[in-house]
């Protein structure tokens, strides 16, 4: 139903006041063409208020959105402060334990909106907390 509408939002180009529209719409249409807009730290903001759930866990679609709000957000790393975390809101659910580890506690209550992990994301969450070094262990 969202690709759907998208369809008929977009028909005649992007709208200026795309923003009025569901974030969920957003997962569908690319951060270029979001770009007439706003900036792309603004698209992903609203795409980390949507629900990402929307599109599978392994749907290109989904992988495709974290690696450009990465590249939009200048991450060069695998290292996330608390800022960009906010930013990414619920996309900060599809980063690899690498990301979780190297970023320490500044993703752990962003990651508490995530519904489920996979097993690397679980045991990187249990490496940071056992640190010691977070306000939660």
């Amino acid at each position: 139903q969202l690709s759907c509408l998208l369809k008929m939002v977009t028909l005649h180009g992007i709208p200026k006041d795309l923003d009025i529209y569901p974030t969920d719409l957003l997962l569908f249409l690319s951060p270029s063409d979001y770009a007439a807009t706003g900036s792309c730290s603004q698209f992903f903001t609203n795409i980390g208020k949507a629900n990402v759930d929307v599109l599978p866990r392994e749907a290109p679609q989904r992988q495709q959105l974290l690696l450009e709000a990465l590249a939009c957000l200048k991450i060069p790393g695998t290292q996330i402060n608390e800022e960009n975390a906010e930013i990414l809101g619920r996309l900060v659910c599809d980063l690899g334990g690498e990301y979780i580890r190297s970023s320490g506690g500044s993703l752990l209550k962003d990651l508490s909106q995530c519904g489920s992990f996979l097993p690397d994301q679980e045991e990187a969450i249990r490496d940071v907390i056992s640190s010691g070094n977070t306000t939660f262990g």
